[in-house]
């Protein structure tokens, strides 16, 4: 799991900066500051707004909007189940429905402990082999709730 810097308004100016000027470049600014901060923190909106012409509604709508933007910081590992209807078919709700209650959160939310983030995922590609998941960004394949588990100590 990369280290995130913690918020830093000096650090953020030069993300924006290094992506202002290339077409389109909302999403990839939005991607480079979570990748620079682990989540767009509410303070990079403003900043992103002015940088690019748009107003903040605009720039806070397009975070909300997308399921791989976070506000907040993730845990140290990041599981992102498969939500897609083919894993469903072969048993992703009941594996959704153990992690949560193995992780006491839900969607978007972090284990109390700080290990472990959920997060959705729409189609792996791994469905004809079982319900699938990515454990910071590791593939897993036929996954059962006996296996999330080993996995998810493994993370711990």
């Amino acid at each position: 799991m990369p280290a995130y810097q913690p918020w830093n308004e000096d650090q953020a100016a030069l993300v924006i900066a290094a992506g202002q000027d290339q077409p389109g470049a909302t999403l990839p600014i939005l991607h480079a500051i979570q990748a620079a901060f682990g989540c767009v923190p509410t303070d990079a909106i403003p900043m992103i707004a002015r940088a690019l012409n748009l107003s903040r509604a605009e720039v806070h709508g397009i975070v909300t909007f997308y399921h791989e933007f976070r506000r907040t910081p993730p845990g140290r590992h990041i599981l992102k189940l498969c939500r897609a209807e083919a894993c469903q078919a072969v048993g992703a709700d009941g594996v959704a429905r153990h992690a949560k209650d193995r992780l006491r959160a839900d969607w978007h939310e972090t284990s109390a402990d700080g290990a472990v983030t959920l997060e959705p995922v729409f189609c792996l590609g791994l469905c004809a082999i079982g319900p699938a998941a990515l454990i910071d960004d590791e593939p897993l394949a036929r996954l059962t709730p006996e296996r999330l588990d080993a996995v998810l100590e493994s993370a711990s």
